[in-house]
């Protein structure tokens, strides 16, 4: 899955498509997500909403975290 480090609007949407259309995310795709939100460039309010969608998945048990 994941994609490294770049974290513009098409690849956090791709990334997220990915992680749901697996029901699966790994630690790197979490990471990428984490970096994506914690980052000096200014997410939009769709990459924000979509990345809170994943944690929110993760947290109601809808996604399994693989390594």
């Amino acid at each position: 899955m994941g994609l490294q480090g770049n974290t513009n609007a098409v690849s956090v949407k791709e990334l997220v498509d990915l992680i749901f259309t697996s029901h699966r995310i790994t630690r790197q795709d979490q990471q990428t997500l984490m970096n994506a939100l914690l980052s000096k460039d200014s997410l939009t309010m769709e990459e924000h909403l979509l990345i809170d969608r994943v944690f929110d998945g993760l947290r109601r048990g809808l996604l399994r975290v693989v390594d």
